[in-house]
C-alpha cells in the first residue's frame, strides 16, 4: 500500500483516479481548496492551495507519490498558473523521496508523427488554446527540472473530460508523444479507464521522467 496525495482529488480526473487507488487498497488524502460537501469514499482531505508552499510541504511529507491533477490555467484573473507552484511542488516531493505524477493535457502531443502540436492545428478550438499551452509549460517544467526528481506526465485522448465520461473498460492503448487515434480517426478514453492507466504506471512504473499518452 502506497501513501497517495492528490491535489485536485474533486475534479473529474482527480475524483477517478482517487478512487482507482482506493480500490486498489492504497491510502489516499486529496487535497482541495474547499472540503468537499460529499468525500469520495475512503479518501480523507486537507484544505488548502496548491499555490501555497507551506500547504504543499506538509502535505506532501510522507507521501509516496504525489498526484496533480489540477487546471493549468489561472483559476481566477490574475491568479497563477500551474507552472508557477512546479518549483515549490518539486522541491517538496524531493525532500519526501517521492515520485510525481501529473494529469497532462493532449494540446502538446503531436498530431500525427513529425507533426505540429495537435494545439497548433487550424481545428484546435482557439478558446482551449491557452489551458493547452499552460500544460504544456508544465511538462516543460518537469523536463527541465532537476535530474533527481522522479515524475510521469499522462496526456489523455482528446476526447477526455467531464462532458464524455465514457465507461470502464480495461482496454486501451499506451503511447507516447503523438496523439492515439482509433481506425475512425476519433481519439477518446474514459475517465475511468485513464484512471487505471494512472495508477497502473503509480504500481508499475514504466515511464521514469516521460510524458506518454492513453486512447482507445
Amino acid at each position: 500500500m502506497s501513501k497517495v496525495i492528490v491535489f485536485g482529488a474533486t475534479g473529474y480526473a482527480g475524483s477517478v483516479i482517487a478512487a482507482e487507488l482506493v480500490s486498489r487498497g492504497h491510502y489516499v488524502q486529496g487535497v482541495a481548496r474547499r472540503s468537499p460537501e460529499t468525500a469520495p469514499e475512503g479518501v480523507s482531505f486537507i484544505t488548502g492551495s496548491v499555490h501555497d508552499a507551506e500547504v504543499v510541504r506538509a502535505a506532501v511529507a510522507g507521501a509516496d507519490v504525489v498526484v496533480l491533477s489540477l487546471p493549468a490555467s489561472a483559476t481566477e484573473e490574475g491568479g497563477p498558473r500551474l507552472v508557477e507552484a512546479i518549483p515549490a511542488v518539486v522541491d517538496a516531493v524531493i525532500s519526501a523521496g517521492a515520485r510525481l505524477g501529473v494529469v497532462g493535457g493532449a494540446g502538446s502531443l503531436n498530431a500525427f508523427e513529425g507533426g505540429p502540436q495537435v494545439m497548433d492545428i487550424d481545428a484546435f478550438p482557439a478558446e482551449f488554446r491557452p489551458e493547452a499551452q499552460n500544460h504544456a509549460d508544465v511538462l516543460q517544467a518537469l523536463r527541465e527540472g532537476p535530474a533527481d526528481l522522479d515524475w510521469f506526465y499522462l496526456s489523455p485522448a482528446g476526447g477526455f473530460g467531464a462532458w464524455a465520461p465514457g465507461e470502464r473498460t480495461g482496454t486501451f492503448r499506451l503511447g507516447g508523444d503523438v496523439l492515439l487515434s482509433d481506425d475512425q480517426g476519433q481519439s477518446n478514453i474514459s475517465g475511468a479507464d485513464y484512471a487505471i492507466a494512472f495508477v497502473n504506471e503509480i504500481e508499475q512504473p514504466a515511464h521514469s521522467r516521460q510524458r506518454f499518452s492513453v486512447a482507445y
